[in-house]
């Protein structure tokens, strides 16, 4: 089946405290996008990728594609003010039945076992989500004050979000909604049921310096 990958790189990162975006941040000496790229064209070799950017750095976005990537396999386009707007845009260079993932940038340390795994479930039920257990306590905020909730029940969301273009991007014709933070709410707000996947605690979300840390050592043990 024909596979796309909306990679969302769309943000400023403001979190970071740097002037150039997290994306493009150097993680061993190549930016932090570089990793998912590259992680994604190995795990199908046919696979399409849309890489979604912010207006601004198109330009340096296509730069870095052709220098690590002899690969006509990686379109650019424009991102919006928020990521549903982003993945939006995205999604309109997806024009063909297929499988979708959906994936942030910036969880560059993704692998190929769970890009299989969400591929084979999409494929099989339409939607594959992956998600980890909570491993911290959890407490839920109410009008008296705070309550304990059990962790176990708690699922912590991560990317690729994985679809079957049939439900993807009917899902997406809708406005813009606060409720929207991820896929899996769009999805979800047509009366689709979305099946969870077994994430990987390795795929983490660049968002501050530490993270960067992480990852550098992650990657260390990995080579």
């Amino acid at each position: 089946m024909i596979k796309y990958a909306v990679i969302v790189a769309g943000g400023a990162g403001i979190r970071m405290g740097a002037d150039l975006p997290k994306q493009f941040m150097l993680l061993k000496g190549k930016p932090v996008l570089y990793y998912s790229l590259k992680k994604f064209l190995e795990a199908y070799a046919d696979i399409q990728i849309i890489l979604v950017l912010p207006a601004d750095y198109i330009g340096m976005g296509q730069e870095m594609v052709d220098t690590y990537f002899n690969n006509g396999a990686i379109r650019i386009t424009g991102g919006g003010d928020t990521r549903f707007h982003s993945v939006k845009n995205g999604l309109t260079l997806a024009t063909e039945e297929s499988i979708i993932f959906v994936h942030d940038g910036v969880r560059c340390l993704v692998s190929k076992d769970l890009i299989h795994r969400c591929y084979e479930e999409a494929v099989r039920s339409g939607t594959a989500i992956p998600a980890i257990v909570s491993k911290d306590s959890i407490r839920l905020l109410t009008i008296e004050g705070n309550n304990v909730f059990d962790r176990n029940k708690v699922m912590l969301i991560q990317t690729p979000q994985t679809f079957q273009s049939n439900i993807l991007l009917p899902a997406f014709r809708v406005d813009y909604q606060d409720k929207f933070t991820d896929e899996a709410t769009v999805v979800e707000d047509q009366g689709i049921k979305i099946s969870l996947v077994e994430g990987e605690e390795n795929n983490i979300k660049i968002t501050r310096p530490v993270d960067l840390l992480i990852a550098e050592r992650i990657l260390g043990e990995s080579i």
